[in-house]
């Protein structure tokens, strides 16, 4: 596990597992000081990291309680609980194995020394 971007896919899952549970906003400023001081420890770039917690903390599509918008739908549509998860486990893994390698080819991890 000491590989950057296996820690960086890893960062991604748990922000996006902990916005289905909480706020979107709470997330981020939750996992924010973790990416910093995970980034620092790596001595890799946090702008990636940051990214990375960013996208994650906007991913909330396991539940209906993690996005009000999840909440509104849910009444109106019939959807039960377990229904969000048809969807939103699928879309949640094309985000963290698309999105990773995205956001490490546009936000490189590397350090650039000044």
């Amino acid at each position: 596990m000491s590989s950057p971007v296996v820690l960086i896919m890893l960062l991604m899952t748990v922000t996006i597992l902990l916005t289905n549970l909480i706020n979107n906003s709470a997330a981020a400023v939750l996992m924010a000081p973790i990416a910093i001081s995970m980034a620092n420890a790596l001595g890799v770039s946090v702008d990636p990291v940051l990214m990375v917690v960013a996208i994650g903390a906007s991913s909330a599509f396991l539940t209906p309680i993690g996005h009000q918008s999840n909440t509104l739908i849910m009444g109106p549509g019939g959807y039960k609980f377990g229904d969000y998860w048809k969807m939103g486990l699928p879309l949640s893994l094309i985000i963290i194995f698309m999105g990773t390698p995205l956001i490490l080819w546009i936000w490189p991890i590397c350090k650039i020394m000044r």
